[in-house]
């Protein structure tokens, strides 16, 4: 097993921490059940990351938006 540095502003921290605390986890066991499951979910994140590129270079038009609105 390998030990890393984590670096997280104090808001996200303070979430962590309040999580831990209702779940009655320690940080080390939230972080890595947190990164297990990201891992899990990369497909969808690089699809996510991949479609808010796309739309970042090309947004919609107020037509488009609007048919899907309906």
């Amino acid at each position: 097993m390998e030990t890393i540095q984590l670096t997280l502003d104090e808001s996200l921290m303070a979430e962590v921490q309040q999580a831990t605390n209702a779940l009655k986890m320690s940080n080390a066991d939230f972080l890595k059940l947190a990164v297990e499951r990201a891992l899990r979910q990369r497909k969808t994140i690089e699809l996510e990351i991949r479609d808010a590129n796309a739309y970042a270079e090309k947004p919609q038009t107020v037509e488009e938006i609007e048919e899907w609105q309906g």
